[in-house]
């Protein structure tokens, strides 16, 4: 083979190398992008999920307050009736023992 034909396919050879590598190259940015983008997408999924989560507990945690809270309000009610009951109760008893003091006031200073 003659220089001039060797040379030129040693030029093609290298151009073609030259291209491949470029390609190569400009391959590798894409993926890089496409993976930068696709883990780009993973955090906000997992950043929306999180949040989503974390909005149910707060929810959850505010309706066994909120449960709590009644379960308070109904069971000081029911503590103050039985304590009315129980004064509506004793009321005769203590008008008894007022007067009875009362009476024995009165025939003290007889």
């Amino acid at each position: 083979m003659p220089r001039p034909e060797v040379l030129d396919r040693i030029q093609e050879a290298e151009q073609e190398a030259d291209e491949i590598v470029a390609e190569a190259e400009e391959d590798r940015e894409e993926r890089i992008d496409e993976a930068r983008e696709e883990a780009e997408e993973i955090r906000e999924t997992a950043r929306e999920e999180a949040e989503a989560a974390a909005e149910d507990r707060l929810e959850t945690a505010r309706e066994k307050i909120e449960a709590e809270r009644e379960q308070i309000l109904e069971d000081g009610e029911s503590a103050r009736a039985d304590l009315e009951a129980q004064a509506a109760d004793e009321t005769e008893e203590v008008v008894e023992y007022v007067i009875d003091l009362f009476e024995e006031a009165v025939h003290a200073q007889t």
